[in-house]
């Protein structure tokens, strides 16, 4: 018999933000497994991590060689994942690296072929690689909202679909989907990457609700200390090329990775990752009027 999570009440905001480490009033435990204690083992397992070269891809990816888990690092820039790679192996695992662009589903084929082609079995999807916005809706091209739903949810779905086979036949698969804050809520600037990452919270929850196999912890990260405000696009499909103040002070991304791995092998169903801007999401969920009116007023960028 599935057992419910029973859900967690908090009586102010600060007091739901610093259980954040342990807990939040989302669903943390995976309510489909029947023993929620028990502990993911990832060692000898192997994980395929998108954006695996640089950011939170790259700090998961190290966090998941320490647990003693081989990686298929994938995403742009061969260097970056050569050398994400020879960081790994320093843990003793096996790790391989292999180019994707993610808005080009032929490249993903490639992906899936290069897996196969080094008779490897995928036991975790990392599905990290994502790329943000920083433009308002009515003047943000139509290619550049098609280009961030591309690679923000659409890829992922043909990924799952291209390793469909392979997943059903496991005993059990676990994903890691990084989704963002901006994914519980509308933000600013994000309007394309907002969507996008709201989708992946509908296919992937119903993708763990169709499949007993299947496992998904959604990573909510808030601001984290990468370069993703830089790769972000303008309304043209230029890129910002500046790193937001807010993403400059945010979270390290060494402990965001800590912390996402700790969650993957607790089979947390979601688990926010931040400093107090994660107050927004307890907001939204409990203060509307509030979370309007602070969200004109904190700034984008």
């Amino acid at each position: 018999m599935r057992r419910l999570v029973e859900p967690t009440y908090y009586t102010t905001l600060e007091a739901a933000a610093e259980n954040e480490t342990n807990g939040s009033p989302f669903p943390q435990g995976n309510p489909i497994r029947t023993n929620l204690q028990e502990m993911l083992n990832l060692k000898n397992k192997t994980a395929l991590v998108t954006g695996g070269g640089t950011g939170i891809g790259q700090s998961i990816a190290l966090h998941l060689a320490q647990e003693g888990c081989n990686l298929v690092l994938t995403g742009l820039g061969i260097d970056d994942l050569n050398k994400t790679k020879e960081l790994c192996e320093q843990y003793g695992v096996r790790a391989y690296a292999t180019e994707t662009q993610l808005d080009d589903y032929s490249s993903i084929d490639r992906l899936y072929e290069y897996v196969i082609s080094n008779n490897l079995s995928i036991d975790l999807f990392v599905l990290n690689a994502g790329i943000s916005q920083r433009e308002k809706a009515l003047d943000t091209d139509f290619s550049v909202d098609e280009k961030i739903l591309k690679i923000d949810f659409m890829s992922g779905v043909y990924l799952v679909k291209k390793f469909g086979e392979m997943i059903k036949a496991k005993e059990h698969v676990q994903f890691s989907v990084t989704t963002s804050l901006s994914g519980l809520f509308g933000f600013p600037l994000r309007s394309a990457y907002c969507a996008a990452k709201h989708a992946l919270f509908g296919f992937y929850e119903s993708l763990e609700l169709e499949y007993d196999n299947i496992g998904v912890t959604f990573l909510i990260p808030g601001r984290i200390n990468t370069q993703i405000s830089k790769s972000a696009l303008m309304g043209d499909g230029t890129a910002h090329a500046k790193m937001d103040a807010g993403q400059a002070n945010g979270l390290s991304v060494e402990k965001c990775g800590e912390i996402a791995v700790r969650a993957i092998k607790r089979q947390k169903h979601r688990k926010l990752i931040g400093k107090t801007e994660l107050l927004m999401a307890y907001i939204h969920k409990y203060c509307l009027p509030l979370y309007y009116k602070l969200s004109r007023k904190i700034s984008a960028t």
